[in-house]
């Protein structure tokens, strides 16, 4: 039997790949997976060698390099040395590409999940944009949906914080993009 052969047979499966990734917390929110956030993009084998190909929240995202580390960290763990990790920009990432069920661990966690692109409005002000949501921002700890963004940049670029009106807790708020 050839040794690319006996490589192949011994290689880890797609299915335990994945596995191995979707294991891999965000640096950034640990209750949520890099592939339930959305990016990790695509895994394929090119011959021997496993790519695996990540979009990052943002192109300047400050956890990118963690993120790359984690990733070959994890595959090393899975029997998988000197695999591939690629960047991809195009198409940006978005938040229609996170999980349904890590938004709800989003907002257990405190942060508000995105609501829809859609649910955002562009306000002109004097030759100026600035995007705000349509919809209030429900209070990931007590549901009211009396709350406001005291700062459109949060604990991260990629978030806003919020205040609710009610019971006066600051939040984060993922916003849609």
């Amino acid at each position: 039997m050839s040794a690319v052969r006996a490589a192949t047979q011994s290689r880890p499966t797609m299915d335990a790949i994945w596995a191995a990734l979707a294991a891999i917390p965000d640096p950034e929110i640990p209750v949520i997976s890099l592939v339930e956030l959305g990016i990790v993009r695509e895994v394929s084998w090119r011959g021997d060698e496993l790519v695996v190909t990540l979009t990052p929240t943002y192109s300047g995202c400050p956890a990118t390099q963690v993120i790359a580390a984690d990733v070959a960290a994890a595959l090393v763990d899975a029997g998988i040395v000197g695999a591939r990790i690629e960047t991809r920009l195009s198409p940006a990432w978005t938040t229609d590409w996170i999980a349904p069920a890590a938004k709800t661990r989003l907002a257990e966690y405190g942060i508000a999940p995105p609501g829809t692109r859609a649910g955002v409005q562009v306000i002109d002000i004097g030759g100026l944009t600035r995007r705000e949501p349509r919809a209030p921002v429900p209070c990931p700890r007590c549901g009211s949906r009396r709350t406001r963004e005291l700062s459109r940049f949060g604990s991260t670029p990629c978030k806003a914080q919020h205040r609710c009106d009610d019971c006066l807790e600051p939040f984060d708020y993922f916003k849609p993009h």
